[in-house]
């Protein structure tokens, strides 16, 4: 049996957050696994790559979108939790289904949320970010409350489901994964 390598790659894209989005700075990294998928522990495989882009930023974050989840977690301390702890950031976790928790219906409105609870606590919000469109779920990561978690996700969404920062990443992933693979 042959031991097959996985590369990880990990895109972070960096916005002003004013009266519009502007992208001020993009960043990559790409490495080898160096932990086994175990559902739950997802932080460990993806985040040294992403340390990897975070250390060529030449701007300082004050919050972090992150493609995954926060406290809405099993053990309350998903990605966003993980890495905002080890940059020290406010993180946000927008992730596109939910993990844990329970939750009502969302009206079809922009701006309209429902709270996710997982044992009996408020772990995050399931939030329309567009009309006739699935919610996405939004989570304190580290240093940062849910109300504010959901003011700068709406800021940040620019008509799409995905906060742009988020979209931006993934497409330059894509981009640069193809780019490796030719």
């Amino acid at each position: 049996m042959t031991n097959m390598v996985i590369f990880f790659f990990a895109g972070v894209v960096v916005y002003t957050l004013g009266k519009q989005l502007e992208k001020i700075e993009e960043s990559t990294a790409f490495g080898r696994e160096r932990f086994p998928y175990i559902p739950g522990l997802l932080s460990f495989r993806e985040a040294p790559i992403l340390l990897k882009a975070f250390k060529k930023l030449k701007n300082d974050p004050d919050v972090i979108l992150f493609d995954g989840q926060g406290i809405a977690h099993p053990r309350h301390f998903g990605l966003a939790s993980h890495v905002g702890l080890i940059l020290d950031r406010r993180a946000i976790g927008c992730a596109k289904s939910r993990l844990v928790g329970e939750f009502r219906s969302v009206r079809n409105v922009v701006g309209a949320y429902s709270k996710l609870c997982y044992k009996n606590e408020v772990v995050g919000a399931v939030l329309r970010t567009k009309i006739n469109t699935k919610p996405i779920f939004v989570s304190p990561g580290h240093k940062i409350n849910l109300t504010l978690a959901i003011r700068i996700v709406l800021k940040a969404c620019n008509g799409y489901r995905i906060p742009e920062p988020v979209r931006q990443a993934h497409l330059l992933v894509n981009k640069v994964r193809k780019e490796y693979t030719q």
